[in-house]
C-alpha cells in the first residue's frame, strides 16, 4: 500500500518525477556524452558474448556431427563388401 501512496504522489507531483540531470540535461554535455559511450560499450559486450555463446554452439554442433561420421565410418567398412554382421544388431 506504501508503494502506491508514493507513486501517486510521486505522479501528482511531476517536479519528484522528472528525469535525472544526465538525462534530462545538454545532449552534448560531456557527461550525457560519457553516459551514451558507456550505453554502447555494455550493449558491445552483450553483443559479442553472444556471439561467443552461438559460435561456441555451433563448434559443437560440427564437432557432433564430425564425431558421428567417424562413428558410422568405423561401423560399417568403405571395402566395397558388406559385413557378416550387417542386420544381425541387437541379437545375440
Amino acid at each position: 500500500m506504501r508503494n502506491v501512496v508514493i507513486t501517486i504522489a510521486a505522479s501528482l507531483v511531476p517536479s519528484v518525477a522528472l528525469a535525472c540531470p544526465v538525462c534530462f540535461g545538454d545532449a552534448s554535455a560531456p557527461m550525457t556524452i560519457a553516459a551514451n559511450r558507456g550505453i554502447w560499450f555494455m550493449l558491445g559486450v552483450v553483443a559479442v558474448m553472444l556471439s561467443a555463446f552461438a559460435a561456441f554452439f555451433l563448434y559443437l554442433r560440427n564437432r557432433g556431427r564430425l564425431a558421428a561420421d567417424s562413428a558410422a565410418r568405423t561401423e560399417r567398412p568403405e571395402t566395397g563388401f558388406q559385413s557378416h554382421r550387417q542386420g544381425q544388431e541387437g541379437t545375440a
